[in-house]
């Protein structure tokens, strides 16, 4: 037998049609004499039937159990009316059985391939062969599949070239730690993996490749958290002769489409730009949700309450530092504020994050008798509310601030309003919102190091080199980042294209001539031939496939990911290695350590 259909494909236009399946079983059922089975493949579910007056072939379906692997031969028949499923989207056919044979057997899955409600992730995943053979992350899968020939389809349509770029190649720290791998050949020196294949790209365009994209693995040693795996997917676009406008056109063109191909959604063009200092005063972060329009902006407060006699937020005014707030109108809460509960969470919750309090204010707040009942209303006034009068305003929002540096208030505010919106459930007013937050600073001050370092990476232009000889906080960089939905989908830059200008930089990220020739020489050699100006972007393409997918967590759209601790339970890596190994790569493991 020889399959003619997939499961999933069957409809009525298939009745009277003779057809050979194949795939799993979902479930059995015995109903009245006649045995039932749900019988799945990569496409879909299709309900098969075993009639009791094919005496041999029903007893041998009595015998079979889910996820079994069948071949079945059959006729198309509709459905009788009463029995039909409209859940299904081959819910109103049958398949007779004529014919069936067992192609393989199956023991009792640790879980049900239905059902995952009782199924913890760690076992998930170290059977994860039976994990995917869940219809949701199987989607996912094929969405993917559909994201990365829509990407090279539309790249290689705009004059693109796809070109593969090393795996082992030389460790040039870009902020995040390398994998090493240990070279047999030469002992002592080792390889690592790529954080990003950027210094080839840049090369590629010194070589005059013009236009390249790849659709790339990356690795980076670091934490894990719900959009990072160690190893990941993005994808890599650079160009030349460009600026900023080229690479966010070819950028919004590509996501617009993707955005109609997968998920029929029609996404306007251009997108939204939001500057970098707005960004972090307005919502606490360079990655804006924009979904929730207006909702709970950050406000400073600070020039209201400085003469205030409430003394921990006059004085963190007067020791240089801010008041900042968030408000919740009852309108969005549903109520007017919050339980004395609930604030005490939001403030354990404030606190974790490193404020060192969390104020409120409404009508029952304790904090009310250190304001006038003008300075309340001057309050009010600053975040778009007009409270009338003294008396208790049901309608007036629930307040809370945070008195600390601008960098902390920011920050703690940005989580707390993100913390508000999923505690209180608040509605989107819309499903997808893109935003370029542009205008980044070029470097950012290390408190642990006592240095500036890169906002981005090394290799990004300055908007205005003069301004490398004075403040370097205010020198602002030729950089854009692109989020969807408040994730950072990925950033790029206009590339240093000049060997003199790539050293300065250098010398003021204190990597010195020798350290800048050893970690990137190759690169500075190339830039003294001629290399033109060139741009480009990274795009996280696990978290678009996330996000596109409705997943929360970047896990479920990779086939076999890693846990949170960087393991892999299916194949139990990473792990230990035989001696010999060991020793053809001159490396000793100290004793007590794996």
């Amino acid at each position: 037998m020889k399959r003619t259909h997939y499961c999933g494909e069957l409809n009525l236009k298939n009745v009277n049609q003779k057809v050979i399946l194949c795939g799993w079983v979902h479930t059995r059922r015995d109903h009245g004499g006649v045995i039932f089975i749900d019988l799945r493949d990569r496409e879909g579910i299709v309900q098969v039937v075993f009639r009791p007056e094919e005496k041999d072939l029903f007893i041998r379906a009595e015998k079979i159990r889910s996820e079994y692997v069948l071949q079945i031969e059959g006729n198309v028949s509709s459905r009788p009316d009463g029995t039909k499923n409209p859940k299904l989207p081959t819910g109103e056919v049958e398949i007779i059985v004529e014919k069936m044979e067992i192609l393989n057997t199956s023991e009792v899955p640790p879980f049900e391939i239905s059902s995952f409600s009782v199924a913890g992730e760690e076992l998930r995943l170290k059977y994860r062969y039976l994990d995917l053979r869940r219809k949701k992350l199987k989607d996912n899968l094929i969405i993917r599949h559909k994201l990365s020939h829509t990407v090279r389809k539309l790249l290689s349509g705009e004059g693109f070239i796809e070109i593969e770029t090393p795996f082992l190649t030389k460790s040039t720290p870009e902020g995040a730690r390398d994998f090493l791998v240990p070279s047999r050949l030469n002992p002592g020196t080792f390889y690592a993996l790529p954080q990003s294949p950027q210094l080839f790209k840049q090369i590629l365009m010194v070589s005059g490749v013009d236009r390249y994209f790849q659709v790339v693995r990356c690795f980076r040693d670091e934490d894990l958290r719900a959009d990072r795996q160690p190893e990941f997917t993005q994808i890599d676009i650079e160009m030349s002769f460009v600026d900023e406008e080229d690479v966010i056109a070819t950028v919004e063109k590509l996501l617009s489409v993707l955005m109609r191909d997968i998920l029929g959604v029609e996404i306007k063009t251009p997108f939204a730009r939001m500057d970098y200092e707005y960004a972090i005063n307005t919502y606490g972060t360079d990655k804006p949700d924009l979904r929730y329009r207006d909702v709970m902006k950050i406000t400073d407060v600070s020039a209201v309450v400085a003469g205030s006699g409430f003394k921990i937020f006059s004085e963190a005014v007067k020791a240089g530092g801010c008041v900042k707030c968030v408000s919740v109108p009852p309108a969005v809460d549903g109520k007017a504020g919050f339980s004395r509960s609930a604030i005490d969470e939001l403030t354990k919750f404030a606190t974790g994050l490193g404020a060192k309090g969390l104020a409120w204010l409404n009508n029952s707040s304790p904090i009310k008798r250190f304001f006038s009942d003008g300075e309340i209303k001057n309050i009010y006034s600053v975040i778009g509310y007009n409270r009338e009068g003294t008396q208790p305003d049901p309608a007036a929002p629930m307040v809370f601030f945070i008195a600390d540096k601008k960098e902390t208030a920011n920050a703690v505010l940005g989580a707390l309003r993100t913390e508000i919106i999923n505690r209180l459930k608040i509605k989107p007013v819309l499903e997808y919102e893109f935003v370029w937050v542009v205008n980044f600073p070029l470097f950012e001050w290390s408190e642990e190091e006592k240095r500036f370092v890169s906002m981005h990476h090394p290799f990004t232009q300055p908007v205005d080199e003069k301004m490398l000889d004075g403040d370097l906080s205010k020198v602002a960089a030729r950089a854009y980042d692109i989020v969807l939905n408040g994730t950072e989908l990925g950033g790029g830059s206009i590339r240093i294209h000049r060997t003199d200008l790539q050293e300065k930089i250098f010398s003021i990220l204190k990597i010195s001539g020798s350290e800048a020739k050893d970690r990137f020489g190759f690169l500075l050699e190339a830039l003294k031939f001629g290399a033109p100006p060139h741009g480009g972007i990274a795009l996280g393409f696990d978290r678009l496939c996330a996000i596109l997918c409705g997943e929360e967590s970047i896990r479920d759209v990779i086939a076999f990911p890693k846990t949170q601790k960087g393991i892999c339970p299916l194949t139990g890596a990473p792990d230990a290695v035989s001696s010999k190994q060991l020793k053809e790569l001159s490396i000793e493991v100290k004793d007590g350590e794996k």
